[in-house]
């Protein structure tokens, strides 16, 4: 069995604007159908992932309460 190439940093969460993984930017498709590319097909979407990165905006997806906590002071200033 051969290993496959994979950019995945095993955070996985999709951006719903955009439709990229947090951590390596591929689609849901993408992700998916992985295992069945070639690594041809792979490689080129790996080449494109720094740029689509780079669209999504690194936000947590939740707030946390340490967050709120420090937002609802500053609204009290």
């Amino acid at each position: 069995m051969s290993i496959i190439e994979s950019p995945c940093i095993l955070v996985c969460a999709i951006d719903m604007k955009t439709g990229f993984c947090f951590g390596c930017g591929r689609t849901r498709d993408e992700i998916g159908a992985w295992s069945i590319m070639s690594p041809e097909n792979r490689r080129a979407i790996m080449a494109g992932l720094p740029a689509r990165l780079e669209t999504i905006e690194r936000r947590p997806r939740r707030e946390t309460r340490r967050n709120r906590m420090a937002r609802e002071k500053q609204q009290e200033v």
